[in-house]
């Protein structure tokens, strides 16, 4: 559109409409108990603060004592009650909310049918009515109250909800904020009588929480992509954000073609990626019957996967690594998925290498092979279900390693994580919170570790807890000051606070990074209440220097949030974390406008919060497998799989870990790690760089070793009888470096992805 044509008198006036609008606030939560009617209330409490004119009206606390405290100070219109189906219930009074008439009115219950006689039938057209009216909404919703969503909810658990609202509801917030709580704490408050009045309760299975968390996670971030999405055009920028996943698999008319769109849907589940296909045929060739067949078949099952499928014409097969490359870039692609090159050396240099073509351009996106089973005799299609042989018997005599193990697991603390997506979401302030409600049910807490940054909201939180001093450690003449595990042992709470999980200890600490001085209070027994960001996870190191430019140093293991008994997200719209920023309640003023520009820009911060959605709803799902192992919104997993990693000269060998250890994670596979020396190499430079690579995979649980070759012509062999002598069933390894001997490495590579036709094969991008 031309930016200087001069707008019709329709679209002035839908902006000026859009400027009188009222703004909507949604709160999600997975079921009724989580949280967001209290959360709904203290925001309003905070606008109040504020001198915003905010008023309540059809709020049900359900007499939850801490939900029943935000009320105070807030005006109540008086709503309109009813009797629905033997329950009194609430309607809006919506000419009583016009005649006050104002700035922002918080009610509960999206999702609410009306009285018979009502101007509207539901509490949604209330709400838009209300918004067309200048008044600005914040409301709640659970999550299997949205159309789609209820249907999949229905199909995982014994759930029926009463009313629902429109799937493209979700597309009328200005904002939407996802009230996450764990399926413990909400047992916990079931038990203790607090949602005895909560029209949920016959959910209160660990499954039924476990399976509509994970729904709620995926739907917040699915909406918040769509933002991102949004955003990134509006400022002009291309490429993949580095926040999610969109998988393109290159099919042919043939019977392989499914295997591969089968492969790119198992790929993109457990990924949560978007999956497109492309076939290309040849331009002016006619299908024959069998490929028309095929066609037929493939575009049956694209339908099924919930895939895009589209033909394209192609004039030679020279040309196809080029075409393949461009649609992925124009598509944001981030990873191809593509059978191996069946042609023989001699066919590769009269028709041209299809392998070589792709080596040659292509630049920030993976390339993933897809083994050729039936080279070794297997059957052509992938089974959807393989058989699990690591079912523990109930029968089976425990050893006296494994007995000592259980019993360990017994007498440690319990270990909970705050994590959020960026710092100011308000993990400190949770934490502090949660760790009040323990101490006046008479739990003995103390606070180990604080970092208030100046946030007089948190700082009032501490309330009656008890803080223990900090340590003062002496380093190059001044004195720095760390938690004191030490006087946290001496004291022996049954619970500590503890902030900034990452956090690298000062030399001559009795450990160097926090999560270990945790780790050692869980082993004592005391429980521990910790706090995150999702950057610092050492597997995602490489996606936040992608999203931000900046990388993050101080990293925790993956590991460490898997042990957790709990782990919740405490989940802030951008647009809020900025105003935040702007009000002094994360920075201090002096570094307010450098954070907004740099971290803290709204592409950041929206690309992290969905990085951290995504997740979490990965560890909800593995939490919920390994209960149940037929259960997986993601698909099923494949044991038998070991993930071999090949870090060739020249090549990023941290970013192939890291993206070793998620696919092996993520398959609940073996990752093995090996470093390729060429020829003498470079000992004084690759020495280091292997050593941080044999770290970073002992952090991981990988194993790690190095591998020598003579030359580079000799590499490709060696490395393919490494990874058969460990069964590898998927190699990772690097794209060619920009440096160095780029012709042989590449050359090497092509060699070894065709000695490698019968595994799958990863070829990792390197953005930098």
């Amino acid at each position: 559109m031309d930016e200087y044509k001069r707008k019709t008198p329709e679209q002035i006036l839908e902006e000026i409409r859009k400027i009188q609008r009222g703004k909507l606030k949604i709160m999600i939560g997975a079921v009724s108990g989580s949280g967001k009617t209290y959360h709904m209330l203290r925001e309003g409490q905070m606008l109040k603060e504020k001198g915003i004119d905010v008023v309540i009206c059809a709020v049900s606390t359900l007499k939850r004592p801490e939900t029943v405290k935000q009320l105070t100070g807030l005006e109540r219109v008086p709503s309109i009650h009813w009797i629905d189906r033997g329950r009194e219930t609430k309607d809006l009074n919506l000419d009583g909310l016009l005649a006050r008439y104002p700035e922002v009115v918080l009610v509960d219950g999206l999702a609410h049918r009306n009285r018979k006689g009502a101007r509207f039938p539901n509490r949604l057209k209330d709400i838009e009515w209300l918004l067309e009216h200048g008044i600005n909404v914040i409301t709640t919703l659970n999550v299997y109250e949205i159309e789609g969503i209820q249907d999949v909810a229905r199909k995982w658990t014994s759930l029926e909800a009463r009313e629902t609202v429109p799937i493209g509801t979700l597309e009328l917030a200005d904002e939407i904020r996802l009230i996450d709580v764990s399926p413990e704490t909400l047992m916990t408050r079931f038990k203790e009588g607090h949602l005895e009045q909560s029209p949920d309760t016959g959910l209160f299975t660990r499954k039924d929480l476990t399976v509509l968390r994970e729904l709620s996670l995926r739907l917040v971030a699915e909406d918040v992509n769509a933002a991102l999405e949004k955003h990134r055009e509006e400022m002009g920028l291309q490429g993949p954000s580095g926040a999610s996943e969109r998988i393109l698999v290159s099919a042919q008319y043939h019977w392989n073609g499914s295997i591969y769109i089968r492969r790119g849907q198992q790929i993109a589940k457990r990924l949560n990626g978007d999956l497109i296909v492309v076939v290309f045929v040849p331009e002016k060739s006619k299908l024959s019957k069998e490929a028309a067949a095929f066609k037929r078949s493939l575009h049956k099952m694209a339908k099924k996967t919930d895939a895009g499928i589209e033909e394209l014409p192609l004039r030679s097969s020279r040309q196809f690594p080029d075409a393949l490359i461009r649609y992925a870039v124009e598509n944001n692609v981030t990873r191809i998925v593509l059978g191996h090159s069946k042609k023989t050396r001699w066919q590769e240099f009269w028709q041209g290498s299809v392998t070589d073509g792709i080596l040659r351009r292509a630049r920030g996106i993976d390339i993933f092979w897809v083994a050729d089973r039936s080279a070794r005799g297997e059957t052509r299609f992938l089974p959807a279900q393989r058989e699990r042989h690591d079912q523990e018997s109930p029968y089976h005599r425990l050893s006296k390693e494994e007995i000592e193990k259980k019993v360990s697991r017994i007498k440690r603390g319990r270990f909970k994580i705050y994590i959020g997506a960026a710092p100011g979401v308000g993990k400190t302030y949770t934490m502090l919170r949660e760790g009040n409600e323990s101490l006046r049910k008479g739990t003995d807490v103390v606070v180990g570790w604080l970092e208030t940054h100046g946030r007089a909201e948190t700082a009032a939180q501490v309330a009656d807890l008890q803080l223990i001093p900090a340590a003062e450690i002496p380093y190059k003449g001044t004195l720095l000051k760390e938690m004191d595990l030490n006087a946290i042992l001496a004291r022996n709470p049954e619970l500590a606070l503890v902030d900034e999980l990452p956090h690298t200890n000062a030399p001559g600490s009795r450990n160097q990074k926090r999560y270990e001085d945790v780790m050692a209070l869980l082993e004592c027994g005391i429980s521990v209440i910790t706090t995150m960001n999702v950057q610092h996870l050492e597997s995602l190191n490489d996606a936040v220097a992608q999203i931000t430019g900046v990388r993050v140093r101080e990293t925790v293991p993956d590991s460490i949030l898997s042990m957790a008994d709990e782990v919740e997200l405490i989940d802030v719209a951008p647009q809020a974390l900025r105003q935040r920023m702007k009000d002094g309640k994360i920075y201090a003023a002096g570094k307010v406008e450098q954070a907004l520009g740099s971290f803290f820009k709204t592409g950041n911060l929206i690309a992290l919060r969905e990085l951290a959605l995504r997740e979490l709803a990965d560890d909800v799902d593995e939490r919920l497998e390994s209960r149940d192992r037929s259960f997986s919104m993601r698909g099923p997993w494949r044991r038998e799989e070991t993930i071999y990693v090949c870090i060739l000269p020249g090549a990023n060998g941290e970013r192939l870990i890291r993206r070793g250890f998620r696919i092996a994670y993520r398959l609940k596979a073996d990752l093995i790690v090996n470093w390729i020396r060429v020829g003498r190499g470079n000992g004084s430079e690759e020495e280091p760089m292997a050593d941080c690579c044999r770290m970073l995979t002992d952090r991981l649980g990988g194993t790690f070793g190095i591998l020598e070759s003579k030359s580079w012509k000799e590499t490709p062999r060696i490395v393919m009888e490494q990874a058969t002598g460990v069964n590898a069933t998927q190699i990772v390894m690097g794209q060619a470096a920009s440096s160095g001997p780029v012709l042989r490495r590449r050359k090497a590579v092509r060699d070894l992805i065709r000695l490698a036709r019968d595994l799958d094969v990863l070829l990792v991008s390197d953005p930098e």
